[in-house]
């Protein structure tokens, strides 16, 4: 049969090994679902797949085995679940518009986890709004705290949980509990003076641990959130490498601008002969320089007076 593999690709599918058979792909953004989707997905895998299912490194689902002329079939019976995931659509029951653009995935975030600082499935959602459909390959992870459950440091952007504890000194009975597991945990932030704990705010990774640890409640989390972005880390034959800190102590808004403009930036400095027509972020900001690639990804972002921003990076 006469397959575009371009536009196959495009609509999430996957050429296999397996002739005349393909794999789609399902995004789940921030990797949270309800469990009645499961259905759908079950019912591809056994009436069009071979009856398996493997959940990707990114939180997705592959569905194996599809017979390539039953795609628009199955896009037609998957749109119950891109609907209920709220996945822009270029048209309904057209299944996936895109596929360069990862799926954005997340840990489980403060609905269940005692050390995240933010519900990371529901920022994952607002940012997927943002950037998707997008041909363009790149990968976001968020995680709650520095612990980075989802491996956050090995993607082009991944963004950290922080937040800034607030002292209660009234209620502060100088057990030296958060001092201590501070010191050989975390960052060696406080200390503990005349009978009170004292907060190094330059050493201090906003990782909220100190809330967690004080038996009376004289640590409690900032209202106000923030992050942590890290940038550029990646996999891969050619240079693998750990995303570094590009800006601490950032919000929201300010990720998802930072995150568009960069969009941008690729389209303008994007290797047009690459193959396949693609190329890593990181190889691009390899060749034009980080300062280039910070002045696009800082376009009219208005950072707050406590956000610090990298001078300078080299990977």
């Amino acid at each position: 049969m006469d397959i575009n593999t371009k536009a196959l690709k495009k609509n999430a599918f996957r050429v296999t090994k397996e002739r005349g058979k393909t794999a789609i792909r399902i995004r789940v953004p921030g990797g949270h679902l309800e469990a009645k989707h499961f259905s759908v997905i079950q019912k591809v895998a056994e009436e069009y797949g071979n009856g398996t299912v493997h959940i990707t490194i990114r939180q997705g689902f592959e569905i194996p085995g599809i017979n390539m002329k039953n795609i628009p079939v199955i896009n037609k019976i998957i749109q119950p679940v891109i609907e209920g995931l709220e996945i822009n659509q270029k048209d309904i029951n057209s299944g996936y518009s895109a596929s360069g653009t990862r799926n954005v995935s997340a840990c489980i975030g403060n609905k269940v986890c005692p050390f995240a600082n933010y519900d990371t499935s529901v920022f994952a959602q607002k940012i997927e709004k943002a950037i998707f459909p997008n041909d363009r390959h790149v990968k976001i992870a968020l995680t709650g705290c520095p612990n980075d459950c989802i491996k956050a440091r090995m993607q082009d952007f991944g963004i950290i949980g922080m937040t800034e504890p607030q002292y209660d000194s009234y209620r502060c009975i100088g057990c030296k509990s958060c001092v201590k597991n501070c010191k050989k945990r975390c960052a060696d932030a406080l200390s503990f003076e005349n009978f009170k704990v004292l907060r190094d705010h330059a050493k201090c990774i906003g990782c909220g641990e100190c809330v967690g640890k004080c038996p009376t409640g004289a640590w409690t989390r900032s209202s106000e959130k923030y992050y942590k972005l890290v940038i550029m880390g990646r996999t891969g034959k050619k240079g693998p490498r750990l995303a570094q800190d590009f800006i601490k102590w950032v919000d929201e808004e300010s990720i998802i601008k930072i995150i568009l403009n960069t969009y941008d930036y690729i389209e303008e400095y994007i290797d047009k002969d690459a193959p396949g027509g693609k190329e890593h972020i990181g190889y691009i900001v390899d060749r034009t320089g980080f300062q280039e690639f910070k002045k696009w990804a800082l376009k009219d972002v208005n950072l707050s007076p406590k956000a610090e921003v990298k001078e300078n990076i080299n990977w």
